[in-house]
C-alpha cells in the first residue's frame, strides 16, 4: 500500500519459519527517525546577533595567532613574514624610483572608492538580501560571513595602522619609514578585498572561475594601491596575506553547523 512500509522480522528454526513481528509504519514516521536537514542546508548557523561576540573571539585569535605557530602553518608564516620583510627593505628604493604618476594612478582612485566602507559594506550585504529574497541559504551565509570578515579586517588593520605609523609613498623621495606618522601599513583596501575574496572562494569553489575571478579582483586592488602610490609594496602584500587568512578563519569557524 502506498505510503506504508511493512517491516517483518523472521526467524527460521528447522523446517519451520516463524514470523516474529510484523509492523506497519507510516512512511512519515520512519522519515522522522532520520537526521532532519538543517534549517539552512548549506550548513552555517551564523546569525546577525552572533557577530558582535564572534568578532571579539576572532580578534583575540588574530592577534594571538603568532603564539600558535606549528609545523602545519609555519611555512605560511615564513612566506608572508619573509616576503613582507624583504619588501620593507626595498620599499624606500622602489618609492624613490617609481614615477610620481603611473598608469595605475586613476585605477587606484577607483579602487579607493570601491574599497571604502561606505561602498563595500552595503555592496557585500547584497548577497544577504538577494539570498533572502530568493530563498538561497548560500547567498545569505556569504553575506553574513563576509560582513563579519570585513569587521574583523577593519578592526585589525586600524589597530596596526595606529601602531606602525607609516607614511604613504604619495610623494616621490619622501620617507616611508615606520613610526613617522601615517596610516599606510598594512593596506586597508588590500586586507578587506582579500578577506572577501577568500570567503567567496570558500563558499563557491565551483565552478572554478568564481575563485579565479575573486582572487584576480583582489590582486588588482592590491596592485592598483601600490602602483597609484597609495601604498608601499609591503603594505599591499601584508594586507593581502592578512586578509586571506582572516577570511579563511571566519569561514572555517562560522560556516559549519554548531550548537547555537
Amino acid at each position: 500500500m502506498e505510503g506504508v512500509i511493512q517491516v517483518c522480522r523472521c526467524a527460521t528454526s528447522s523446517s519451520h519459519t516463524f514470523c516474529c513481528a510484523c509492523l506497519r509504519l507510516p512512511q512519515e514516521l520512519e522519515q522522522k527517525t532520520e537526521n532532519p536537514a538543517e534549517p539552512e542546508a548549506h550548513g552555517t548557523r551564523l546569525r546577525w546577533q552572533d557577530i558582535p561576540q564572534n568578532v571579539l573571539h576572532d580578534e583575540k585569535a588574530i592577534f594571538t595567532s603568532p603564539f600558535r605557530i606549528n609545523r602545519e602553518n609555519a611555512k605560511w608564516w615564513a612566506l608572508l613574514g619573509g616576503g613582507t620583510a624583504t619588501l620593507i627593505a626595498v620599499d624606500q628604493k622602489i618609492s624613490n624610483n617609481l614615477p610620481q604618476t603611473t598608469a595605475l594612478t586613476t585605477p587606484s582612485r577607483w579602487a579607493s572608492r570601491v574599497g571604502a566602507d561606505y561602498f563595500i559594506f552595503p555592496a557585500w550585504a547584497t548577497f544577504y538580501f538577494v539570498g533572502k529574497a530568493g530563498d538561497n541559504p548560500r547567498a545569505r551565509d556569504t553575506g553574513r560571513i563576509g560582513i563579519e570578515a570585513l569587521i574583523d579586517a577593519e578592526i585589525a588593520v586600524n589597530l596596526l595602522k595606529t601602531a606602525t605609523q607609516r607614511p604613504r609613498p604619495e610623494i616621490k623621495g619622501e620617507s616611508v619609514g615606520f613610526f613617522k606618522g601615517g596610516d599606510a601599513f598594512p593596506s586597508g583596501h588590500s586586507i578587506k578585498s582579500w578577506a572577501l575574496a577568500r570567503v567567496l572562494a570558500r563558499e563557491y569553489p565551483h565552478p572554478r572561475i568564481i575563485p579565479i575571478l575573486a582572487y584576480t579582483a583582489a590582486s588588482a586592488v592590491s596592485v592598483a594601491r601600490f602602483g597609484g602610490r597609495r601604498h608601499s609594496a609591503s603594505d599591499a602584500m601584508a594586507g593581502a596575506g592578512m586578509g586571506f587568512f582572516i577570511g579563511d578563519f571566519v569561514y572555517r569557524h562560522h560556516h559549519a553547523p554548531s550548537g547555537k
